[in-house]
């Protein structure tokens, strides 16, 4: 192809918890180290968790929230590269909440397809856009949903495992139906799964014989290698390539590029 097109992928859940930034980290890592691809991280979320995982968070920077408030961000400025080839990131820090806040009280132009726009200038030189996504609906998640291709919910088998999953699907339908219909929700996958847990084996059984949301096939293993990853600011799958939570997300990862024909 003589023109690239940046596939977007957002990664939401209205619920925190479910290793949502974790996974959002680890699927954009392997896409570039395992695959070779070239792929942009936005982290959508004012804790920074994804800035901070990859070393990159600070207050100073500026990141997510000058793209939804600038009229013409300066993309060059706004991406980092990481210490990982192939992986760039545009961080966020609490600033983003603020400005969420300007955006609403802001008519004087359009307010849900700034982060879609500021992609458009940089979407030659990605093939991939991965979307760690606050646990709430917000201006900016509304963007990200605007922006994107498709979307993967995490979710964590407990008492309330589909806790805003309705929301959230209605919110990607008119999303579809009003501002984007390329916007295709992928699906749901299982996270810090246990199969020796009968509950977990239980609440995955149902969720499938439901068929109330497409799920993925793929489970990601529950594994403290997980947290250990965290700690020491490395994707999971640098961290502990052998664990079985690696495994899984290069699983995952296969999957959805399935889906997409590739």
């Amino acid at each position: 192809m003589s023109e690239k097109k940046m596939r977007v992928l957002s990664v939401i859940n209205l619920k925190g918890g479910v290793a949502k930034t974790i996974s959002s980290v680890a699927i954009a890592y392997i896409l570039a180290e395992v695959y070779g691809q070239k792929v942009l991280l936005v982290d959508n979320d004012k804790q920074g968790d994804a800035s901070r995982g990859l070393n990159r968070r600070s207050e100073d920077r500026k990141g997510m929230e000058e793209i939804m408030t600038a009229r013409h961000p300066d993309m060059k400025r706004l991406v980092q590269h990481t210490d990982f080839e192939n992986l760039d990131i545009i961080t966020a820090n609490m600033k983003l909440l603020k400005a969420n806040l300007e955006v609403l009280l802001d008519q004087t132009r359009p307010q849900q397809t700034r982060l879609k726009k500021a992609l458009a200038d940089v979407a030659g030189q990605y093939d991939f856009c991965v979307i760690d996504n606050a646990p709430d609906i917000n201006i900016s998640t509304i963007n990200a949903l605007v922006a994107s291709n498709d979307v993967i919910v995490p979710l964590e088998v407990d008492d309330n495992t589909t806790e805003g999953l309705a929301e959230l699907v209605e919110q990607i339908e008119s999303t579809q139906e009003d501002l984007n219909p390329d916007l295709t929700f992928r699906g749901c996958f299982i996270t810090k799964y246990d199969g020796r847990n009968e509950a977990h084996v239980q609440g995955v059984a149902l969720l499938k014989s439901s068929g109330a949301y497409p799920m993925f096939e793929t489970k990601i293993r529950v594994s403290k290698k997980v947290s250990e990853s965290t700690f020491a600011r490395l994707p999971i799958f640098l961290y502990s390539r052998r664990s079985a939570a690696s495994m899984d997300y290069l699983q995952l990862v296969k999957e959805y590029l399935a889906m997409l024909g590739m």
